[in-house]
């Protein structure tokens, strides 16, 4: 097929297309536009992105010569002073106030759970969009929130004695968020409205309201008999549902027959960490899920037991006020979107017959798909104040953000966009960004509205920079080394210190366990008594059931009471994660390192090069799920290729272990009739052979960075078909 020319781009026609038919049309912007400014923004931003490429490599070529020199004996002050001298880290003394508007409420001023999905799956989108509500029922019912013991199992058919214990649980979260002044719900017989107070009527005939009345918002139906009251605490919404005819309705005393809560405020569709996006083919699924969710038109049919399910977006929940006048609630997340790296390139658009940068591809064309919402060509509302919401990964150091600020620029320039129309939410996952994090807001000052802090990229990050310094602890050591905790406060305290509280989200990573809902709640309020306004959650359910943190915290109460702790040191956050000069690893220790690890690895990279599966739950050497996507692959290769380097393991230690466990991921796939087997062939397996570069080479990778060869893997399984 003949390519298409535009001044000095390339195009591949399927995407001049898309652009041409489906993407521009109703944003008032032409193709020559849009592609003109593509063309002027690469060939201006182009330059410097390469250069700031080199720059990585070159500090890193530093630093690992400076580890050699002084691993024996290294200094941390010294080692602090050697970072400065070379440009890794500034001491930047100015003030920061971040300045950003026309942010939603959202981000601004709501706390709560934030979903991240892959862009390339569209049920999942839709999933994530509309799980702005869940189900307290079902997130209490189908998990194991509640125990099976007690005849509570929750196997085949409904159980009346679980129900009965689900719904006892959330009577016990209405009293404890939404208390009555004379009663219990457990008594209440009877929800009603009157004089815009909400009424309620006990057994005995006694009659209350809430203890905080102005935590009634609105309802619908009649108000002596409403079908849905809607209360609110710490910003979130909580819906009694009520009605006879309803099964559980037909139970309760009160007729009501579930209550739904705010959950998933936000959610991030990503083109990045959880997609195998390896060509034009791959991109225009992204490209075009992400254009479906801006106008509103994207839908997903599918097969859900023995029946159709047919999904689209969620509209918006209209009640009436406690005043008699109309409450509207939003039905969907607030949805960001997540551009890849800077480090990658994409040859679906060449300028002067050279791959472009593809975070500049992402940036035009998911601007360009927001303003279906700016100019409310569909039926529902993204933005309600007109902004558009682009999280940026992989950033290292102050300059870099202040490219992708100039880039944001060149992007809005282009598409007739106003001013800082495009926000800004950078991820903290590189330890340069971590360092510099005060320059890096006072660049993005005008746009930033979300920092997030990513466990799992940062210490693959950790490890490759550090790389000479010695063999690291064992992976699950490094939630205990001194580095971590400093780099998760040390964000809070760099957002609140720069007066994002009130404009911007301070986020926390991810609960990595999708089945282990009642160890998440247990634990993860740790995240809003952290000051973080945001968490990452890997399902609808988890954030329903992480939510009740948020009703339970007041997160713009704990981040007053944080704003004024002492700051952490740079030398904190510094401390080498190595294995201590006396700390001797037994063999059995290694073993099951380099086991764990390598399961990991293996049962990931099968199915994001072997089945574009970008993002999965994957069981581990025990069987129990865990959610995987490329940062946990970062962190495993390059935890191997660490002990790898230091001599801990041999390479046929390694080979050998890769074997063996191909044959367990083999198992723990057997059910899938589109999985490929990678046992006994392995030099014919493409995923094997993959992940065995990935820790093999792992050392020489830019940054630890895994898609370089999971794409060139990834192409050669899809050529093989």
């Amino acid at each position: 097929m003949v390519q298409m020319q535009h001044g000095d781009l390339t195009i591949e026609p399927a995407l001049h297309d898309f652009v041409a038919q489906q993407l521009l049309p109703g944003t008032g912007v032409d193709a020559d536009q849009f592609w003109s400014g593509l063309a002027g923004l690469v060939g201006d931003l182009a330059p410097r992105n390469a250069a700031l490429l080199t720059e990585r490599d070159q500090i890193q070529a530093k630093i690992d010569a400076y580890l050699i020199e002084n691993r024996a004996s290294l200094d941390p002050d010294d080692y602090a002073d050697f970072l400065r001298s070379i440009g890794y880290l500034n001491f930047f003394a100015d003030d920061v106030q971040v300045e950003t508007t026309d942010v939603d409420a959202e981000i601004a001023s709501v706390a709560g759970p934030q979903l991240v999905v892959p862009l390339d799956n569209s049920r999942y989108a839709l999933n994530a969009a509309n799980a702005r509500w869940g189900s307290l029922y079902d997130a209490f019912y189908g998990t194991d929130v509640i125990g099976d013991d007690e005849g509570c199992a929750k196997d085949g058919s409904y159980n009346p004695i679980r129900g009965e214990r689900v719904v006892a649980k959330a009577r016990d979260f209405l009293d404890r968020h939404f208390s009555l002044d004379q009663a219990s719900h457990h008594w209440v017989v009877r929800y009603f409205v009157e004089d815009g107070d909400l009424k309620t009527r006990s057994g005995d005939g006694t009659v209350s309201t809430l203890l905080r009345p102005e935590r009634f918002i609105a309802y619908t139906g009649d108000p002596a008999n409403p079908e849905t009251v809607l209360l609110r605490k710490n910003g979130l919404g909580c819906e009694i549902r009520l009605g006879e005819g309803y099964f559980i309705g037909r139970r309760d005393h009160a007729s009501v027959y579930d209550i739904h809560i705010e959950s998933a405020v936000t959610a991030i569709m990503d083109c990045e960490d959880s997609v195998s996006a390896v060509d034009l083919e791959d991109k225009l699924v992204v490209y075009g899920n992400w254009l479906g969710l801006m106008n509103g038109s994207l839908t997903r049919s599918f097969i859900k037991g023995t029946e159709r399910v047919e999904r689209a977006l969620e509209g918006d929940r209209v009640y009436t006020a406690a005043d008699g006048g109309e409450h509207i609630e939003p039905g969907r997340a607030l949805m960001l979107v997540r551009n890849v790296g800077h480090h990658l390139s994409t040859d679906i658009v060449t300028y002067k017959g050279e791959p472009i940068p593809e975070t500049m591809l992402d940036a035009m064309i998911t601007s360009a798909a927001a303003m279906h919402d700016l100019n409310k060509l569909g039926p529902f509302r993204n933005s309600r104040t007109g902004s558009v919401y682009i999280v940026k990964p992989k950033l290292h150091g102050p300059d870099e953000v202040k490219l992708a600020c100039d880039l944001f620029d060149r992007v809005e320039q282009a598409l007739g966009l106003r001013s800082n129309t495009l926000k800004m939410g950078i991820m903290d996952e590189e330890r340069r960004t971590s360092l510099g994090l005060k320059e890096c807001l006072s660049h993005a000052r005008n746009r930033v509205v979300f920092i997030n802090t990513g466990f799992l990229d940062r210490t693959g990050d950790e490890i490759h920079t550090d790389m000479e310094a010695g063999p690291v602890l064992p992976k699950g050591e490094m939630k205990g080394a001194t580095w971590l905790e400093s780099y998760e406060d040390s964000n809070v305290d760099t957002g609140l210190a720069c007066g994002l509280m009130g404009k911007a989200q301070i986020g926390k990573g991810m609960w990595a366990m999708p089945s282990e809902m009642a160890a998440m709640v247990k634990t993860k309020i740790a995240h809003p008594l952290a000051g973080a306004n945001c968490a990452w959650v890997p399902s609808p359910t988890a954030a329903t059931l992480h939510a009740t943190h948020y009703f339970q915290l007041s997160v713009t109460d704990r981040q007053r009471d944080l704003i004024d702790r002492p700051r952490q040191r740079i030398n904190n956050m510094l401390a080498l994660p190595t294995l201590p000069a006396d700390r001797n690893l037994s063999p059995g220790e290694i073993e099951r390192e380099i086991e764990n690890n390598i399961q990991s690895i293996l049962g990931y990279v099968v199915r994001w090069v072997g089945q574009g599966v970008g993002c999965s739950t994957v069981p581990d050497i025990e069987d129990i799920g865990l959610m995987e996507d490329l940062a946990t692959l970062r962190i495993s290769s390059q935890h191997v290729a660490n002990w790898l380097h230091h001599g801990v393991v041999s390479a046929e230690m390694v080979e050998s272990t890769m074997q063996r466990m191909a044959a367990v991921v083999d198992n723990q796939n057997a059910g899938d009739t589109t999985y490929r087997p990678m046992a006994p062939d392995f030099d014919n397996s493409i995923p094997f052979r993959a992940a065995l570069e990935l820790v093999l080479q792992g050392r020489t990778q830019k940054n630890g960075y895994t898609e370089a060869i999971l794409r060139k893997h990834r192409r050669a399984q899809k050529a093989a078909r």
